[in-house]
């Protein structure tokens, strides 16, 4: 290819790339356990605990907090992303009244083997696995937004008998509305590699082998046997309103699926609505 076609290529993903960092306001580069245990201190509900547990070649870090006692919701966040995201959930009050609170690094990302791409949806599903082995519940309920949809998804596939509720949350789960774009390749040439955060590195990988990820999961979605709620934005321009109808359709045969379609909601409900999933998981939790 010539030298110029190369520079020209390269210089037109770099724009892209950087128009989607402006629209990814979701985007958080990993924080200190020390600054959000100053943020939750603020917010009156303590300090969490930072931990780590194995799975598989993956150390995976994350976050706890509240009463051992109580129903475990376990949150892990889209690509790119961190536990950060996931901020103001363990720092709610109202949550915490209800349930212990649990924000994963995916692998990859945030503390847990940052910047080392793992791909595969079996192998990041058994990442949370081993988070909630750590701390046994008479309930778990699951939390996904974004790329983190998908994964909950795989958890109650491949371990149906540890996960009591899904509540998946803009969720990129329908293979056929993944958008397959063409700038994905030549943004992971080597040279692109050296010049992203390594963050963008791993989100661009992952996401170029979630279709095929996907697809890998269609015969499966019969295999989760826990309610499942789809929060939605009609408005989402990352991940179209038609996956929530994706999980209708697959969830149909017998499973409780409960779609909540944000009217002109977009992406970043997650954070938006905050106090409408709250709500979400407190009905799971007390049905």
């Amino acid at each position: 290819m010539p030298l110029l076609k190369i520079i020209g290529i390269t210089l037109l993903v770099l724009l892209l790339l950087m128009i989607g960092l402006l629209q990814l306001n979701f985007f958080s580069f990993r924080e200190k356990p020390e600054a959000m245990n100053a943020y939750l201190e603020a917010q009156g509900v303590g300090k969490a605990e930072f931990l780590r547990v194995q799975a598989g070649a993956h150390s995976v870090h994350y976050a706890r907090i509240g009463a051992a006692e109580k129903p475990l919701v376990v949150m892990v966040h889209g690509s790119p992303g961190s536990m950060k995201d996931f901020k103001s959930y363990l720092g709610d009050a109202e949550l915490l009244e209800v349930a212990q609170v649990i924000a994963v690094d995916r692998p990859g990302f945030g503390y847990s083997d940052y910047g080392k791409t793992e791909a595969s949806l079996e192998l990041q599903a058994a990442a949370v696995k081993a988070v909630i082995d750590r701390h046994p519940s008479e309930q778990v309920i699951l939390v996904g937004h974004s790329y983190g949809g998908p994964v909950i998804a795989r958890v109650a596939m491949d371990y149906p008998e540890l996960v009591d509720g899904l509540v998946i949350v803009a969720g990129s789960i329908d293979p056929e509305l993944e958008p397959r774009e063409w700038w994905r390749k030549p943004a992971d040439w080597a040279l692109m590699r050296a010049i992203l955060p390594e963050s963008m590195v791993v989100c661009n990988q992952e996401i170029m082998a979630l279709y095929d990820e996907l697809m890998a999961m269609l015969p499966m979605w019969q295999q989760i046997r826990c309610p499942v709620v789809v929060v939605q934005g009609t408005d989402d321009k990352l991940v179209p309103a038609g996956n929530a109808y994706f999980a209708e359709r697959m969830l149909a045969d017998g499973q409780q699926v409960q779609l909540e379609m944000v009217e002109g909601g977009n992406h970043f409900i997650i954070w938006t609505m905050q106090d409408e999933i709250v709500q979400v998981l407190k009905n799971l939790i007390e049905h």
